[in-house]
């Protein structure tokens, strides 16, 4: 590392994005993981989509009951 950077050719915002959208990793418990893995084996599909899907229904569970 150097003990000294130049910014004075540097453009301030240049790689701002204010509709930039962020996509925060979710990790799973070991059990957690196996269980959907296995799941997702025999489905033949994703984890991810199967974890979504599960959520999803689980959102719309709690929603019908309220």
């Amino acid at each position: 590392m150097k003990a000294e950077y130049d910014f004075s050719q540097a453009e301030q915002g240049k790689f701002y994005h204010p509709d930039a959208t962020f996509h925060y990793p979710i990790y799973l418990e070991p059990d957690v993981d196996n269980f959907f893995k296995k799941i997702a084996q025999e489905k033949n599909i994703d984890v991810q989509l199967l974890v979504n899907e599960w959520l999803r229904n689980n959102i719309k569970l709690i929603e019908s009951i309220q």
